[in-house]
């Protein structure tokens, strides 16, 4: 029964995710390629936060249409994590087949891991420091009009991406301050279908830590 309640909850965020992307759409379109980034994300965060492998299918897509868009908003730190997302996305689908769990209650899920806690903080002091050197960078030597926000939105996803290919469940964390930072950039930038996703990004950082939890007690 309690499956079943975990499975019915599973589907109605996903499509809730899937409705309030369409609904910005519609009140304030910002081109084709922003809602279908904003779908492929929807349904890639969702099945990464389930540690479901068929992630990578909606993953792949989204990287290239967010690049797109990247390219169109002069967003250069973004592209250059994008094309560092398609490269270790290719790895992560290796990496996460040799995790699968076994049974058929668990079909596609992967057996995540947890990280030291001593280790976490220092890899946020790294993610601070190269994120403030990376701003400074982008405001001195390219056009990107939001320089910082750019920085601080890429070197901890960065981060964040290595511990998800590597199934570590402490890069919900990383997600997080990574979402709500580009909330602000793209609304500043006026894309409010990107804008939306990442709003819901945030809540399924909350999802994603739970059912990768859950991954490892079980």
């Amino acid at each position: 029964m309690l499956n079943s309640k975990t499975k019915l909850f599973d589907y109605a965020f996903l499509a809730t995710g899937l409705l309030v992307q369409i609904i910005t759409y519609c009140i304030a379109p910002s081109g084709v390629w922003s809602l279908v980034s904003g779908l492929c994300g929807i349904f890639s965060v969702v099945l990464c936060a389930q540690g479901n492998i068929l992630y990578y299918f909606f993953g792949f897509a989204q990287v290239i249409t967010y690049t797109y868009l990247c390219v169109l908003e002069h967003f250069y730190a973004e592209i250059a994590m994008n094309v560092f997302y398609f490269v270790t996305m290719i790895y992560g689908v290796f990496v996460w087949r040799r995790q699968l769990k076994s049974g058929t209650e668990e079909k596609n899920k992967v057996q995540t891991r947890q990280l030291r806690r001593n280790t976490f903080i220092w890899m946020s002091l790294v993610c601070i420091l190269l994120s403030a050197l990376c701003g400074w960078l982008l405001s001195h030597y390219t056009d990107d009009p939001q320089p910082y926000l750019d920085a601080f939105t890429t070197v901890p996803a960065l981060f964040a991406q290595i511990l998800m290919i590597l199934v570590y469940r402490e890069q919900w964390h990383l997600w997080m301050i990574v979402n709500v930072l580009a909330f602000f950039m793209w609304l500043k930038a006026g894309d409010y279908c990107i804008a939306v996703q990442y709003i819901f990004w945030c809540a399924n950082c909350i999802y994603g830590y739970y059912h990768w939890t859950r991954l490892i007690k079980n």
